[in-house]
Parts: structure tokens; sequence; C-alpha cells
């Protein structure tokens, strides 16, 4: 496949039969443009109407349900004619596999997407994790982001995939967020758009497809979407500064993609309880008419609970169709929705130039990313592919790069060759960092502090469950009372393996030194021990605003090599 680099505009390209308009490669020819259009307008005009509305939908593939469930994929893809598949859990090799397959039977190349946000690790347990947004959002080099999509994208093309449904742009200024979170770089816009210029530039130089999401903006939502529709109150000035804004930012800056949340937004939709997946007033109005938006529209997932459990197989796909999107993911009701399509352009509610106008921007994303010539993937060693050195030292560098020493008072770093003793406190794994410390930590139990001698160096480490992005972080009140008791007569390391939004309502005035690891998992804590014993440099700042005390942007740098 070939190798594209994306230009920082969209553009119109004229077809012989409509204009439609799509984002390219940069430096592309007219000659090749020309090429373009021509293999749109012939594969365009030799699609029924069925074929061509199948175009329109996405469906979910699981290879963790058994046959029934791929044979009803099996029979979607053979029978609906769809655009594209959406790659779930959880077996790379099985999932190559029926890719080829079902390309093979395919009359135009499908689109294969995944939600790989931190890696293809979010969907397949085989591959290497890469940070959460979050995490990155503390990184200072976005040189670095950029150099981690590079590699997400490798790893995509090793699969078959085409489009990430990545990044997030949603500006998290919820600390409680259910379903966000970690999810998103931070809760500055200006952070969040240069986080998320890199990581979609990473993507798309490498040609994999990025979408933002999830427009208008879910960064201060107390609802998870999986399950009920949330409501984002805030006025319009507001949203226009806050949610709204990493969107206009980066919309024209050539990302061929934007997912629409489902979302109640007051301020944007007059009509009570109208998902912002299905409201023309925001997808047509504002996205497409207002901002100007040309590259794909596409909802988030209609198997969410926020929309599922209101309407009929079919019935939301043709509602977010008639909104404005070009593409329904996770349809639950294809046949279904392709008829009601159908019918609504029988009525004259719905143009068939509007059809015309989604179906060719899929047909050209298609092309420009090399679907036109696609060739079989080969399922063999594809694990070690995923998950190899390459990938663990690329990912320690991200780790350490985002540690945030929040303050040192007592210049406790770096660790000298004394005597450390280490707390490890909370519900996960600790070993890996206790090990990569060195022989001269020694480790005790929260019920044992009373034996450390006064005034040593102590790290307390708060250990959190690593095994989701969206859970909101808290601190058990148990884990709160021994920081406390150490701070009477230790010098205090705290060490917090989790979000920042962890130290919310932690008393830290009288702890010497904090640092923020973000994440608790191997590659995060032997990064962190490295630092901690000076052998790599300290620099990333806070990427949310977590109390008044503790604000975005905070952060101190520590050479190492000094001392």
């Amino acid at each position: 496949m070939k190798k594209l680099i994306y230009s920082s505009l969209f553009i119109f390209i004229f077809s012989s039969s409509k204009l439609s308009a799509q984002y390219q490669p940069k430096n592309i020819s007219k000659d090749d443009l020309k090429k373009a259009n021509q293999w749109v307008d012939k594969t365009y005009k030799n699609l029924s109407q069925d074929e061509k509305l199948g175009q329109l939908f996405i469906v979910a593939l699981y290879t963790n349900r058994g046959e029934n469930e791929i044979e009803k994929v099996r029979s979607i893809v053979t029978n609906d004619k769809i655009g594209g598949l959406i790659l779930m859990q959880d077996d790379a090799a099985r999932e190559i596999t029926l890719v080829n397959e079902f390309q093979q039977k395919s009359k135009v190349p499908l689109m294969i997407g995944m939600d790989a946000e931190w890696g293809l690790y979010q969907r397949i347990a085989a591959a290497h994790k890469f940070p959460w947004a979050m995490t990155l959002g503390a990184i200072q080099d976005k040189s670095l982001i950029e150099k981690m999509s590079a590699k997400i994208a490798e790893d995509c093309h090793r699969m078959g995939i085409n489009w990430d449904f990545a990044p997030v742009v949603d500006v998290n200024t919820n600390p409680n967020n259910p379903i966000i979170g970690n999810r998103s770089f931070g809760s500055e816009v200006s952070n969040v758009v240069n986080s998320a210029s890199a990581y979609a530039n990473g993507l798309q130089n490498n040609s994999i497809l990025a979408a933002i999401k999830h427009f208008p903006g879910h960064g201060d939502t107390s609802t998870d979407s999986h399950t009920d529709l949330p409501v984002v109150t805030h006025n319009l000035e507001r949203l226009n500064n806050v949610e709204l804004a990493p969107f206009k930012t980066l919309m024209n800056k050539g990302i061929g993609g934007v997912m629409v949340a489902h979302l109640y937004v007051p301020a944007l939709e007059p009509n009570k309880g109208i998902p912002a997946s299905v409201s023309k007033n925001i997808i047509t109005g504002i996205l497409k008419n207002k901002f100007g938006y040309k590259g794909l529209i596409i909802t988030d997932a209609l198997n969410m609970g926020a929309v599922a459990n209101k309407y009929k197989p079919g019935e939301l796909d043709a509602m977010a169709f008639k909104a404005g999107n070009d593409i329904m993911l996770f349809s639950q009701g294809v046949t279904e929705g392709k008829k009601l399509i159908q019918k609504a352009i029988e009525s004259g509610e719905i143009s068939q130039s509007r059809v015309e106008e989604s179906v060719k921007k899929i047909l050209l994303t298609k092309y420009f990313l090399g679907l036109d010539k696609y060739t079989p993937k080969n399922p063999e060693n594809i694990n070690s592919d995923l998950n190899n050195d390459s990938h663990k030292t690329l990912v320690q560098n991200l780790y350490s790069n985002a540690l945030t020493l929040l303050k040192d008072e007592k210049k406790l770093l770096p660790l000298t060759g004394k005597q450390i003793y280490y707390v490890p406190l909370e519900e996960s794994p600790y070993q890996t960092f206790a090990n990569r410390l060195g022989s001269n930590i020694i480790i005790k139990k929260a019920d044992e502090i009373a034996t450390i001698p006064a005034n040593s160096t102590v790290i307390v480490g708060f250990h959190k469950d690593n095994s989701t992005a969206y859970k909101p972080y808290k601190i058990s009140d148990a884990s709160k009372k021994v920081l406390s008791d150490l701070t009477k007569n230790q010098n205090v390391i705290l060490n917090v393996f989790g979000s920042a939004y962890a130290l919310k309502d932690i008393d830290i005035s009288k702890v010497s030194t904090v640092l923020v690891s973000y994440e608790n998992n191997e590659d995060s804590m032997n990064a962190t021990a490295d630092a901690l014993n000076g052998k790599t440099k300290i620099q990333g700042r806070l990427p949310v605003l977590v109390n008044d005390t503790l604000k975005a942007g905070m952060g101190m740098d520590l050479n190492n090599s000094q001392k």
C-alpha cells in the first residue's frame, strides 16, 4: 500500500457527475487526481442502488462470540454489500483470516476500522498497550506522540485496518466523567489540539485514516452514553470556547473523519432529547454548513444504550443518515435501515444526490487509502508483530516523558544509594516497580509502617487499577490515613500510578515530593523507577485541572544528571 502524506486543507474534487469533497494526499498530481475521480465514477456507476446504500454501513466483527456471530457478519457482508467492518475483540489471526475472506467476497473493498486509541491492545489483548491520551497530554515534546501513532499505523497495516477511530479531542473538564477520563488529552483546549494534531498526523502520514471524536464534545458529562443519553447544558459561548474549539481547529487540517456523539446539547438542538448523532441541526447545520467540514462524518456506535434502546432496528440508521452522517457505525439493522432510507428517497425526504455525495466520499477515501489494490494480510506471527521490543522501547520512552513532578521540597530526588522504604497502597500490582528500584528497597505493608525508622525516605505508591481507561479514580480512606501518618516523621515521596485526578481530595501539603506516573503497568513502573534512580530526566506537565491547588500546566523539570 502506497504511503500517503496528507494535505493540510480539504479541497474540492470534481467528478463527471457530481461535486464531491474530500481530503487528499499531499502533492498529488493532476493525473493521479484524475485517476482517482475516474475510479470513483466508474465504481459508483457500476453499483446498484442497494449496493450504494450498503456503502453507508459499518458493522461489528467479534471473533470471541462463536461461529454463529461470525456467520451473521458473513451473511451481512454477502447479502447487504456493506461498506466496512469495525474489528472488536479479540483474536488477531482469526480477524485477519476473516477480513481476507470478506474482502474477497466484496465487490467494493471494505473499509476496516478499529477503536485503537491506545493501540490495537484496546481490542486485541495480545498487542502491546500504548499510553492513554491523558498520559500523552503530559508529554511536552508532541513529536513523540506522532511517533507513537505512526507505530500504531504500522500495526494497523499489519492487520489490514484502514481507519483508527481516534484521537479523542474531548476536553475533559469533569474529573468524574464516566466515559472519557483518561481517553482525553486533558482539560486545556490548546494541549488537546496540539496532542491530537500530532496523533492524527502520525496516522494519516502513514495512510491510516483518523477520526476526531466525539463531536460536539463529550468532556463534561456525568452519564455514560453506553448506557443512557448524557446532557451537555453549557451555553453557546462556553461550547464555542471549550467543547467545540478542538473540532473547529482540527477539522480544517486534513483530518479525514469526525465521529458524532450520542449527546443531547440544548444550546445546539432546540428539539428536546434529540441526540447530536441524529440531529440535522448539529450535523448538517453546524458541522457541514457552518464549519464547512468536507470529510467523512460517522456516528458513534449505534448499539450504545443512549440511542439503541429507543428505536427499532434500522430506524436509528435512517435518522442518522437524514441528519447528515455519511456512515452509520455498528449498525444493528442494515437491511431495515437501507429500506427506510430508500423509502425516504422515494418520498422525496432524502435526495438521491445526498446518497451520491456520501458514497463518493467513501469511495474516494478508499481509493486514497489504497483499497483499490487490496492485498491480503498474512496471519502468521501476528501476535509477536504486534508486541515486541520495538513497542516496549517506544512505550517506555513515552511514559518516561510523561512523568510529572509536582513538588520536591526536600530535594529527595533522584534517589541515592541510601536505604529507601517503599509502601505500596491501593488495589493493583506493584512488584515490577519494586524490582526495578533495586536491592536497597525495603517493602513495608500498610500495617508495618510503625517499624520504619524516623526520618527515613519512604516512597508511597498509589497503584490504581489499570484495566480500564474509563473508571474515575478514588483513593481509599485507609490509604489517605497511611499517607498522613507517614508524613508526621518521615520524608515522603508520593508516587501516583494512576490518573492525576486521584489527587483531587488528597492533602499533599506535608508531602515533600509528589510524582504522577498516570498509569499502573509494567512499562510505566519501569520508566518511573528509572527516573527515580536518576537514569532519565523528569519533564512532564499536568494535563488537567485537578483542584484549586493542582492546576493544568504544573510540573517541574528534574535533570537527574545534576546529582
